[in-house]
């Protein structure tokens, strides 16, 4: 990948929690949970001025489900 993110990337940070975790059901994590899976991405640095907060965790979790349904949709196109 080569390039970082932080937070406020959040549709970065859905591609790539839905790339790299593909089983996963974003609806079933807990915040914490997604947070730690977030914090764990390659690439994933932090910045000081943009902490974390519950509305950063629903958006990635939103995009997240949509990332999955538009793979899920890319797959029953074949």
């Amino acid at each position: 990948m080569g390039e970082t993110f932080h937070w406020l990337d959040v549709e970065l940070v859905a591609e790539e929690l839905a790339e790299f975790h593909p089983d996963a059901d974003p609806i079933a994590i807990s915040f914490p949970d997604l947070k730690q899976l977030v914090e764990e991405l390659d690439g994933f640095v932090p910045q000081k001025d943009h902490p974390c907060n519950e509305r950063i965790l629903e958006a990635i979790q939103a995009n997240w489900i949509r990332e999955q349904a538009d793979a899920s949709d890319d797959f029953d196109d074949d």
